[in-house]
Order: structure tokens, then sequence, then C-alpha cells
């Protein structure tokens, strides 16, 4: 029997939301997927950053273990690539005869290409050579011109580094996402054409910030149905202050007219990306392959998107920026679609999951875990009750490490004062328990999970020097349950 084709599509800082039925976000396509295949409505990033979550949904291991910590292309990243020794899954697939074509984003390594992990590449992106940030010339040049003193619309001014402009309309034609949309529809039918299974990754930028979308897209949307998030007045006045130094000084420049207008370029840059996305599934169905093809939608990481005030991605851990889209369609292997799954999936679970897929095995170590048991139908007998994060912070450095169940989220942050969240009664994570002192038992087990995990993924956050070891309760937490 032939193994099924592999059809990934990954999109970059798209949030979760935008890709459930009842959002008011645009996306008929990928509404169809769903109900033709398995929604994973609890699907969680390691940290939201490209880099390291990029770097997870390969290897299915998590960043202390992979050794990707930030962006690598940029001149102060932590790590510019995968520690020695890790394997991706496309290598697994490469070897068993798979014919694999990588076209879109890599953003993994510079040390290391596409082309070193098994896939044939074509237009690839954020690799060796690039650069992810400015250099001194960029500000000698920007000291020669007159700072504006008023912002534009959806402009934030930042004297000394230059305006940032969050939002507008404007022609995408010719850039990378519909060169790699081109690529794609070329590379489907030819693909098709062979004897052995395929496997085909497609790396979108969009729905990165600033929102820049086709006029036509914006269109589809009136401000007056564009809501202010739940959480968007929230003062940040018991989060660390790193937090509120963002709203103050950036995005609270912002009016809440503006906030809401971000919000509208969110979706519509989502409308725009499926328009593409169905372009690939209609390119596919020609082939007649698609009953054999694993097809998997998600996106990298999330973004703010007016949450807290807040847009882009970064140190805060809220919920928006770690929660992506995670769709499946596999008609030939899927039990009863159209169904959505709410268990805690993470974005480590991908990796096991396209092997198994592939009917392949291994005997190295995973982060995550196989979901193919719930696109059977079922579930595993047992399946994880928290998820976990780890971040080291987005280019400025902060240690932080998350863990969340059904009814509590605790974050430590070695930086700053920790946060603790009822998400019962909080779900948009408004109020910080962390000091209230009847909640010291459930911050001691947290604490504890936390440390759990961090000792079986081998985390180094543990030094105990008196400056640095602050967490509430210790790395001994672990072996006390």
């Amino acid at each position: 029997m032939r193994r099924p084709n592999i059809l990934v599509v990954m999109t970059d800082h798209q949030r979760a939301d935008t890709a459930m039925p009842e959002h008011p976000s645009i996306t008929p396509n990928l509404d169809r997927l769903a109900e033709e295949g398995v929604s994973f409505t609890n699907t969680f990033c390691p940290t939201p950053h490209c880099c390291p979550s990029r770097a997870t949904f390969f290897s299915g291991l998590f960043p202390s273990r992979h050794g990707v910590w930030n962006n690598v292309c940029n001149r102060q990243a932590l790590s510019t690539g995968l520690n020695e020794g890790v394997r991706l899954w496309s290598e697994d697939l490469s070897d068993a005869g798979y014919d694999l074509h990588y076209t879109g984003k890599w953003h993994v390594s510079v040390k290391t290409a596409p082309e070193d992990h098994g896939w044939t590449p074509h237009t690839v992106s954020a690799t060796a050579g690039t650069l992810h940030g400015v250099r001194w010339d960029h500000y000698r040049e920007l000291a020669t011109r007159q700072e504006p003193m008023e912002r534009g619309e959806g402009e934030i001014l930042r004297p000394g580094y230059g305006t940032y402009r969050l939002y507008g309309a404007g022609d995408r034609t010719g850039d990378h996402d519909e060169q790699v949309l081109a690529e794609a529809l070329d590379l489907i039918p030819r693909l098709s054409d062979g004897d052995d299974p395929w496997g085909l990754y497609v790396g979108f930028t969009g729905p990165h910030d600033p929102y820049v979308v086709p006029q036509r897209y914006l269109d589809l949307y009136d401000l007056e149905d564009v809501p202010l998030p739940l959480s968007y007045h929230d003062g940040l006045k018991d989060k660390p202050g790193i937090y509120r130094r963002m709203r103050e000084m950036r995005f609270g420049q912002l009016s809440e007219r503006e906030v809401r207008e971000g919000i509208r370029h969110f979706w519509a840059y989502c409308t725009y990306l499926d328009a593409m996305f169905g372009q690939i599934l209609a390119a596919l169905a020609a082939t007649g392959q698609a009953e054999d093809t694993f097809v998997l939608f998600l996106a990298d990481h999330a973004d703010y998107a007016g949450e807290h005030g807040l847009f882009a991605k970064g140190i805060p851990c809220f919920r928006g920026a770690y929660h992506i889209p995670a769709v499946v369609r596999w008609p030939s292997g899927i039990h009863s679609p159209g169904r959505q799954v709410d268990a805690f999936v993470s974005e480590a679970d991908f990796a096991p999951t396209i092997l198994d897929v592939a009917g392949l095995t291994s005997d190295r170590y995973f982060t995550g875990a196989s979901l193919l048991p719930f696109l059977e139908g079922g579930g595993p007998p047992a399946w994880r009750d928290a998820i976990h994060t780890q971040c080291n912070g987005v280019e400025l450095y902060y240690t932080q490490r998350s863990v969340m169940t059904r009814d509590h989220k605790y974050v430590f942050n070695g930086f700053d004062r920790d946060e603790l969240y009822d998400l019962r009664a909080d779900p948009q994570e408004m109020h910080n328990l962390a000091a209230d002192p009847a909640y010291a038992p459930v911050k001691r087990e947290m604490c504890a999970r936390l440390w759990q995990f961090a000792r079986d993924e081998e985390d180094t956050v543990v030094n105990p020097y008196i400056t640095v070891g602050l967490a509430p309760y210790g790395p001994a937490e672990a072996f006390r349950q």
C-alpha cells in the first residue's frame, strides 16, 4: 500500500480563533478543510517566536532540546541553529523514499537549510545570509531625516528607531507569498505524476505584521462589526513591567478605532491567505490525489491582535500569541470527519504524527506524541493535562516559563513578578493572583508541574545562584510529588 502524500501549509502569526467556523474572519477554504477533517482547537506553540516554534514543529522537541531560542537571522541570536544530532521528520521521510519539496519560509537554522534535511529547495527565505534587523548605517541615515512629530493612520512613533506602521492597504502582487503560491501550484501536478509518495511544505509569511492587505479583502469587513477584545481595557497594573512598557510606549498610541482597524486588517489578511490556500487545495483536487494526501494547515505562532492592548508577539505570556490553528484532512485515514478535538496539543506533536501517518517508526525521543489516535476517532489512553511553554525573550532577553491546565495558568517570570490566573473564572487572564495567599497551594502545585517538565526536557533554567534562583518554589519541587 502506497504511503500517503504529505502537504503542510504553515502561516506566520495566525491566531487559532481565525480558524474557528464561528469566528468573524472569512476563511471558507479553511472552514471546508475543517468540515472534511479534524480541528485541534487547543493547539499551542512552545514560544511566541518564529524560529524556536518552527524548530519544534520539524523536530518534535522543545527549545531546551533542539537548541533554537530566538531569531537565528538576527545578529543578537542566542543560537543560530539546531543542536548537533537533532533530526527532523523530513529526514525520515526522505530516507523512506518520499519525494520532498520545500517552498517558502525556513527560519529554523542558518547553519543548515532545507536541502540538508531531505528537501528539494525551491524559493526558500530566511536562510543563511538573511539579516532580520538593521545595521548602524540605517540609524546614521535615519538621523539625517526629520522624524515626524505627528502620527499617521495606524502608525506608532518611535524616536530614533523610525516610525512603525501596523496596518494598511496595498497590492501584494509578486511578493514572497505570491511567489511561493505560484511555485506550489506548479509543483503539485508535477509531484503527482511520480510513482513515489511526495511531501510539499508551503511556508507563507503572512499574516505577520504589518498587516498590509489588498483593498478587496478589507472591503469584506465593516469596522463597525469589529469589537475591541474583552481584555483590551486591562491596565496591566498587576503584570510585569515590560508588559506595561510595551503598551504605554508603543501600542497605547493607537486610538480604540485604530486598534479595531488593526484587528480588521488582521482578519482581512487571514482571508487573503485563505484564498491562496483554496488555490492549493484546488490544485491538489485536480490531481485526483486528495483522498490519499495528509493535509496539515497550521501557524508557527500567533499574534495578540489587540488583546490586552497589544499586537504582534513577544514576552507577554498571554494565550493569544501561543494559541495556533491546526486543522488536518486525510480522507482515507480520518474517522468521522468534521470533528473538533479540544485536547491539549503541542506543536511538538506534529513530528511524531507525520512519521506515524507515513508508517514510519523511530526510537528517538520526542517531547510531543502522535495525534494519529485522535484522527482515527478515539484518543490515547493517557494524554497530557497541561501545556508548557519555554521562552527566553525576543531579542530583549527574559527567562520565562509557564504551565497551563484547564483550571489555572502559572507563569514564572525570572525578570519580574510571576503570574497566576484562575482560568475558569478569568479566561481573559485579567487578574493576576500570584500574590494572593489563598492561591499559595495552587502556585506550589503549578511550580512542581513546571519543574517536572523542565527536568524531563533537560531545561537548564535551574541555576541556584542567589541573584537568579528566583522562583517561589525551586527545582527540587520536581521530586516532591
